[in-house]
């Protein structure tokens, strides 16, 4: 029998999760029943993602362990490190990562020949290099050597490290850390999903995060924080915000970081990342404020109906900015954040597995006679 589902499967439940939930009414969202922004405001990156891929919190002692277990793996290997230049000066940043992660995964196993802790250090493997791997595709771009992984260093530390070659001051660091606790997962999003069907075929980790990355690149999922700045940037004046703003409304354009296809209220990310710019200051955080208060006014007054509310993206890009990742970097970003997601859904969709083949309806041509 079939059963129609709405346009994108708005609604349509396909699978059971204890990774986490959003609660798009409410404006919450959790990570395995600890809300995700208070994880985001007061715990480190590595404990967040232990809790993903262990299923509880870690303790002291092994919070200490899995940092030093994970900075150890931080390294590429000598074969991706010897492919990077070539790939890297052949796409994005974010097209290039994708296909570092590839070769990374060259030799890789469908996970349906590996045991439970062969797939769980795999997963590791893939989320420690990630940051590595995009830290040196932007570097061997702009023409740079390449700085190696520190394993003294946590994770999101050393990753500014590698970006910059210079040790980045501690609000960055937390600034970029509570980024990255707030978009590791979120519901079954288009990158989750895509990640989660490929690991049904059978297909190997590094696929699924490979296939995952692609959906991610999209400007409607992980490419919109750096329109954000483009947006602003173009805007570029306070004073200019309204006129700006009802232009583009106008003329049917989209307005960067604002609506939501699962939230009717404050997305709970963006109220913790309006924090955090607002704590680095800046010229450009001061226009993205007066840009947000202009564009909330005038979508509730065109819109009433519809609860626009300003987003992850519009806050997210703001952050990233003001601690010196440059525009391009962005999607990476979120690819390093999201494969702890990503990985922990895989792990997940393994257990039981079922592949994921849902039917369409035909509405073409009437078919010849059989």
């Amino acid at each position: 029998m079939l059963i129609d589902a709405p346009p994108g499967l708005e609604g349509i439940v396909a699978a059971e999760t204890a990774i986490g939930d959003v609660r798009g009414d409410e404006g919450y969202f959790h990570y395995r029943g600890h809300a995700a922004p208070a994880l985001a405001a007061t715990r480190s990156l590595e404990w967040v993602w232990y809790l993903l891929h262990v299923g509880r919190g870690p303790d002291a002692g092994e919070l200490r362990r899995f940092t030093a277990e994970t900075a150890a793996i931080r390294a590429l290997a000598v074969d991706v490190r010897a492919g990077l230049p070539a790939i890297a000066a052949a796409g994005s940043p974010m097209a290039a990562l994708r296909t570092l992660t590839s070769l990374a995964g060259q030799q890789a196993r469908s996970w349906l020949d590996l045991d439970p802790a062969a797939r769980a250090a795999e997963a590791l493997r893939l989320v420690a290099t990630m940051p590595t791997a995009a830290a040196g595709v932007w570097r061997s771009q702009q023409g740079l050597p390449l700085v190696e992984p520190d394993p003294a260093r946590r994770l999101a530390e050393d990753y500014l490290r590698m970006i910059t070659g210079s040790v980045p001051p501690e609000r960055h660091v937390r600034a970029l850390e509570r980024y990255l606790i707030l978009t590791i997962d979120h519901g079954f999003n288009a990158s989750t999903f895509t990640a989660r069907v490929v690991t049904s075929t059978g297909a190997d980790l590094p696929a699924a995060i490979v296939a995952a990355m692609a959906a991610l690149s999209g400007p409607l999922h992980g490419g919109a924080p750096a329109l954000v700045i483009d947006m602003l940037e173009e805007i570029g004046d306070a004073a200019r915000a309204r006129a700006w703003a009802e232009q583009a409304l106008a003329s049917g354009r989209r307005i960067m970081g604002f609506g939501h296809r699962v939230y009717r209220t404050e997305d709970p990310r963006s109220a913790l990342l309006k924090q955090t710019a607002l704590e680095l200051g800046g010229p450009i955080v001061e226009l993205a404020v007066e840009v947000e208060r202009v564009v909330l006014d005038l979508l509730e007054r065109r819109y009433p109906e519809r609860r626009l509310r300003t987003n992850v993206e519009f806050y997210a890009g703001v952050v990233l900015h003001q601690i010196g990742l440059p525009a391009p970097l962005f999607t990476s970003t979120f690819a390093v954040s999201r494969t702890i997601g990503w990985t922990a859904h895989a792990l997940e969709q393994m257990v039981g597995n079922r592949i994921i083949r849902p039917s369409s309806r035909y509405v073409g041509p009437t078919p010849e006679a059989a």
